[in-house]
């Protein structure tokens, strides 16, 4: 090897040694590694998308505070009371005070609205007392300022109670009231304390601390609210609510005033939570139920102390003739422990159930003979299981064979036709044809077939639903809900099928008169169905619903449900259905997540104020609140 060659090959290897050691060193990247690789486990932000989502949410903010300068225009007072106070709920976390300026806004605007809606409500009622022979069945308007005061209790204790402060009665309508009370010893809280507990109620699924700051000052009387109330939050804070009924319990056993009635509320915590039933002195019954729920489980003692109660009160003497004042009277006292008695049988001692039957023995001299017999779901509910369908059967046909005119005859069979619309359809059918008054018959058809699409849906029997759809007499608002509806059920076990019945409800949809609000109604609740099927066809279907609600003087984006009725002489009946699938808001919010420039716009095509307010404001809550997330 010449001597070029080994220099050569030398300085090769030196080249080699120095690489191999410049690789060694360590590298602040190479130290860093296993802490990058860990920080490294959650996607990188992307800053181009960082900021178009700081643009969008800034754009939201400002389309908002546009949409409330507007909204001191609007000359619709309920539409201007919603927007104002939705806007202020949405920008409270950017601007507090601008939105608790927008809050008292709407709640002007909301009182205005209320106190309309409530003289406008009182002239239907006579109208329809009048038309029907003393029976009414009305819808009353919607509560601005329960909408407006929930959502400022929500962001700010202070203004929820500035708001409260105004709901008080006026002096001479309060003394009016409390002397009305005093007459009938109705249960019902006062209207200030009644919208309270409504607010503390609604604050419960968010901030249970709060909800008992608002409800605690009117938690010191026995009505149905309290009670009503404590049972919610019983399922929320257990020792709170057992706290304050046991506050209530002592404060019967001391008040001589408390009578059978007062018993039958305090048994609803322990037995029947969110049901009410109360008896007057003819026998008559008040039922109030506002949710189902079962007896409480475990509360020993409370139970046991609640029987120590109704028994020192259920055993008090009856005063003499013409000095009762209690609200049973003996016929309703005698009802009410003919009721509770299965309770005492199984869950309080001996001696203490032997006494309370004998006091009803003794009372049941001076009751009447229907009052000794009866044995309906009144006296059952909560308690006995039910009369079932055939007893209650007989005894409805035993009052058609004793009726002496076609109307009562034809009364009857209605409420033969609504015991079996949840169960047997061909029965309920049978019942109505067998009424007398064309005029009758067809209406108790429509409301039977109604009521029995929505039974069948809240069952989720898709194959009577359908069945109904191609047989009942129903409207075609009525037929594409209830196909939305089965295509919402079947939308995971058969996608085609659920697609195909959209098909069809969007045709009903479209069968429906230009120019009526249910038509867009109808499409939206279509377009809904669709966000969970085929999200492509939803933004379609939202595009004609645009279009029909702009025909459509009476659409309003919101407020839509599914409604049926059925008033006559004898009997009134309203059923519905709605959870917001038939409003603009919810479903241009959740496509708003998909293209929010092209939701804008979509709001924009709305002609008329209301839904394009609604429309708007859902758009920008999508934005906003995805920043929360």
């Amino acid at each position: 090897m010449n001597r070029s060659s080994v220099i050569g090959l030398l300085g090769l290897v030196c080249l080699l040694s120095f690489a191999g050691t410049i690789a060694a060193q360590p590298n602040p990247a190479t130290k860093t590694a296993p802490k990058d690789v860990a920080n490294n486990s959650k996607p990188a932000k992307d800053p181009e998308a960082e900021r178009i989502l700081k643009e969008r949410r800034a754009n939201a903010q400002s389309i908002l505070i546009n949409l409330a300068a507007d909204a001191v225009r609007f000359n619709d007072q309920t539409l201007r009371a919603r927007t104002q106070a939705r806007i202020a709920d949405v920008l409270w976390d950017a601007d507090p005070e601008q939105a608790r300026t927008l809050f008292r806004k709407a709640w002007d605007a909301a009182e205005v609205v209320d106190q309309e809606g409530q003289r406008k409500l009182q002239e239907e009622i006579a109208q329809q007392k009048a038309k029907n022979g003393g029976s009414a069945a009305v819808t009353g308007p919607p509560n601005i300022r329960a909408e407006v005061l929930r959502l400022a209790a929500r962001r700010d204790r202070a203004l929820g109670e500035e708001f409260l402060a105004k709901l008080k009665i006026e002096k001479q309508q309060e003394a009016t009231e409390a002397s009305d009370r005093n007459k009938s010893n109705s249960f019902d809280a006062p209207e200030a304390a009644s919208q309270r507990l409504n607010l503390a109620r609604q604050l419960l699924d968010t901030d249970v601390g709060r909800a008992l700051q608002f409800a605690d000052p009117v938690l010191g009387s026995i009505t149905r609210d309290s009670l009503d109330f404590l049972s919610y939050l019983r399922e929320k804070d257990a020792a709170a609510a057992d706290q304050r009924y046991a506050a209530l319990l002592a404060l019967a056993d001391s008040n001589l005033q408390s009578d059978a009635n007062t018993v039958s509320l305090l048994s609803s915590y322990v037995f029947t939570p969110h049901m009410f039933i109360t008896f007057d002195g003819n026998g008559s019954s008040v039922h109030q139920t506002s949710r189902n729920s079962g007896p409480l489980t475990g509360a020993v003692e409370l139970r046991n102390a609640f029987f120590r109660v109704a028994a020192d009160i259920l055993l008090r003497p009856m005063a003499p003739p013409g000095q009762d004042q209690s609200s049973t009277g003996i016929q309703g006292k005698y009802l009410m422990i003919k009721r509770l008695l299965p309770l005492f049988e199984q869950f309080a001692p001996k001696e203490m159930t032997d006494a309370v039957r004998t006091q009803m023995e003794g009372l049941s001299n001076a009751v009447s003979d229907e009052a000794r017999n009866a044995d309906d779901n009144t006296l059952r509910d909560g308690i006995r299981p039910p009369q079932d369908n055939a007893d209650r059967e007989k005894a409805l046909l035993d009052r058609v064979d004793r009726a002496k005119t076609s109307e009562q005859r034809d009364q009857l069979y209605i409420q033969l036709a609504r015991l079996f619309a949840d169960s047997d359809e061909g029965r309920a059918r049978n019942y109505v044809d067998k009424i007398e008054d064309t005029d009758l018959r067809q209406r108790a058809r429509a409301y039977i077939d109604a009521t029995m699409v929505m039974a069948a849906v809240n069952k989720k029997n898709t194959d009577r639903v359908l069945e109904l759809v191609r047989t009942g007499e129903l409207t075609h608002l009525q037929k594409s809900w209830a196909l939305s509806q089965v295509a919402k059920l079947l939308a995971k076990p058969d996608r085609e099928r659920a697609l195909t019945l959209l098909d069809d409800a969007t045709t009903e949809a479209r069968r429906i008169e230009p120019s009526d609000a249910d038509r867009p109604r109808a499409l939206i609740a279509v377009a809904n169905t669709f966000l969970t099927i085929d999200r492509g066809k939803a933004w379609e279907v939202i595009y004609e619903a645009i279009k029909a609600a702009n025909a459509a003087e009476d659409f309003t984006g919101e407020d839509g449900a599914l409604r049926v009725s059925l008033i006559t002489k004898g009997s009134s009946s309203i059923r519905s259905s709605s959870s917001g699938e038939f409003d603009i808001g919810p479903t241009i919010g959740e496509l708003a997540k998909d293209d929010y420039e092209r939701a804008i716009e979509l709001a924009r095509g709305f002609q008329r104020e209301a839904p394009r307010a609604s429309a708007t404001i859902a758009i920008a809550r999508a934005v906003l609140e995805e920043k929360k997330k």
